[in-house]
């Protein structure tokens, strides 16, 4: 299992809902500034599906992370099964007006885990950088 984590200074409603509407999602779901997302949908319920496009800008690559939630908990965990079969959460622990976010992953078998591990944490840093912005 691979694990990242930041802590976020926003309260615990703000951090949930920038990190599950698809209008916040396409503008901190990237690791790299010459990636982004150009396409997410999110239906935040167990049994409901979320799909993530994430793409160089420069249109040369382009994957989906797309899967189903298996337990949603608002303001504290979201459990999830991705097409390829692999499973993941994201905790959120609420400290007032902090909110610390842990996420958990089973790593693919393609790429090594710590480029897995270095993409994910780049992806809750940008989470992080855009929560505090607004």
């Amino acid at each position: 299992m691979i694990t990242v984590q930041n802590t976020i200074n926003a309260s615990v409603d703000r951090v949930w809902e920038i990190w599950t509407i698809p209008k916040h999602i396409q503008n901190w779901n990237y690791a790299y500034d010459n990636w982004h997302t150009p396409y997410a949908e999110n239906d935040l319920k167990v049994g409901g599906k979320f799909k993530y496009t994430m793409a160089t800008k420069d249109k040369s690559m382009q994957f989906d992370f797309e899967g189903l939630y298996t337990k949603v908990e608002k303001y504290s965990i979201i459990e999830y099964k991705l097409t390829d079969g692999r499973t993941g959460s994201v905790h959120f622990e609420n400290n007032g007006d902090q909110v610390k976010i842990t996420e958990v992953f089973e790593p693919e078998a393609g790429n090594p885990e710590s480029m897995q591990k270095e993409w994910c944490q780049n992806v809750i840093d940008h989470f992080k950088a855009y929560v505090e912005s607004l």
